[in-house]
């Protein structure tokens, strides 16, 4: 009954929403000067309450240009290949010169891929870029069947076959360790799409080095606990209705529950800067917490054994980690050059955790791994803001230029 009770509660507070634009919409042109004082706090108290809603659809990329050479070229968004549980898209550029190609896996933890919108932004200015976007497991009918952490290998392999040989992977946090998994299980298979070279930021490849809140957390429960607090049935309403998932609106609140003030703080800022007509300073906020609060479920089968496998046992870092029956073994990857990326202040894949795959790729030459940790990072930071585009993408474009 947790996504029924969830649901039950949005729906009720969906006219008050709902009422609170239309009186911000009336401000404009109330008996007030909707500039003053008055009219703007009425406006942003109007405001505030609209925003109070968690969101179940993707949000677009908005990705319509990118920086190339010395011009800014159109971008447009297509559909490579469809699959029910996760789409391989690509943004395609207006340029006919040849440019790497890479596979930006994102992670499966609750968000949307357009989570990595300014990870692509930056990548497209010297890259063709692909991008794997996962689809809300509410919305896809138990018809679909099952899709667990040996599909996600499995799809992130298909990508590659569809992307062709030669092509790069970059993993962002989770999925990390189903990324160096399918990277070993082509190497060893002498698979031809295989890729390049292989990028893993801020992901849990051994997540026993330094543990986090998060860590701590998935240990000290047993898998019945998170099957019986955590997991819940689709309602009738929507088309993946009857299908076990754990619910996005419950990772939402579990990271937010990690930083509380940090996010009560940004909120009252969002009101001050409306309140004092500061559009731009709002703008940054409400366009971060739009994405923050649009959210995606997982299938009960691939959130339960991601605990379990990759968390609990550590099976990547263990040695027992195998896929479809068959034992992973990094060692494989001989030919496919890997970088690792940490965040010095990463609060939820902490520092060691990601260059442990190091240790794993051991059959790597030395010229062919690196490892970069930026400072004064926390773990978006890794993948998107200043540091990301002025400081650790240089180390990932370059890596790549080294290898094509």
């Amino acid at each position: 009954m947790l996504y029924q009770a969830y649901q039950f509660q949005d729906d009720l507070i969906a006219p008050l929403r709902d009422l609170a634009r239309r009186l911000q919409m009336f401000s404009a042109t109330a008996f007030w000067n909707p500039g003053g004082e008055m009219g703007r706090q009425f406006s942003a108290a109007m405001e505030m309450i609209s925003r109070f809603e968690i969101t179940h659809e993707r949000p677009d990329f908005a990705i319509t240009s990118a920086l190339i050479g010395n011009r800014m070229a159109p971008v447009t968004v297509e559909s490579v290949l469809d699959l029910p549980f996760g789409t391989l898209l690509r943004f395609a550029t207006d340029t006919d010169a040849k440019r790497p190609r890479v596979l930006v896996v994102a992670p499966l933890s609750g968000h949307f891929a357009t989570l990595l919108r300014g990870t692509v932004q930056t990548l497209l200015r010297d890259h063709d870029v692909y991008i794997t976007d996962w689809a809300n497991a509410r919305d896809v009918p138990l018809s679909a069947g099952r899709f667990g952490m040996d599909d996600y290998v499995d799809y992130i392999m298909h990508f590659l076959e569809e992307i062709g040989p030669g092509a790069h992977i970059l993993a962002v946090c989770q999925p990390c360790v189903q990324a160096l998994a399918a990277v070993a299980v082509m190497s060893e298979e002498r698979h031809p799409a295989t890729p390049r070279t292989m990028t893993l930021m801020a992901g849990p490849i051994d997540p026993r080095e330094s543990p986090t809140k998060v860590n701590e957390l998935a240990v000290s429960k047993s898998l019945a606990w998170f099957e019986n607090s955590l997991i819940t049935g689709v309602p009738w309403r929507y088309r993946g209705a009857g299908r076990r998932v754990y619910p996005g609106f419950l990772q939402l609140v579990a990271f937010m529950s990690m930083n509380m003030q940090r996010h009560q703080d940004a909120h009252r800022r969002l009101y001050d800067h409306l309140a004092k007509g500061e559009t731009a300073e709002a703008g940054k906020i409400k366009t971060f917490y739009d994405e923050y609060f649009a959210v995606l479920d997982l299938t009960e089968e691939f959130y339960i054994e991601t605990i379990e496998r990759v968390f609990q046992k550590a099976e990547l870092a263990t040695g027992d980690l195998t896929h479809h029956g068959r034992r992973v073994d990094p060692v494989q990857i001989r030919n496919t050059a890997l970088l690792t990326v940490e965040g010095g202040r990463d609060d939820i894949c902490a520092l060691g955790q990601t260059s442990a795959a190091h240790d794993l790729c051991r059959a790597l030459r030395p010229h062919l791994k690196r490892h970069h940790l930026q400072a004064n990072v926390g773990h978006y930071g890794v993948f998107s803001g200043r540091r990301w585009e002025g400081e650790i993408y240089p180390v990932v474009r370059n890596m790549i230029l080294a290898m094509e």
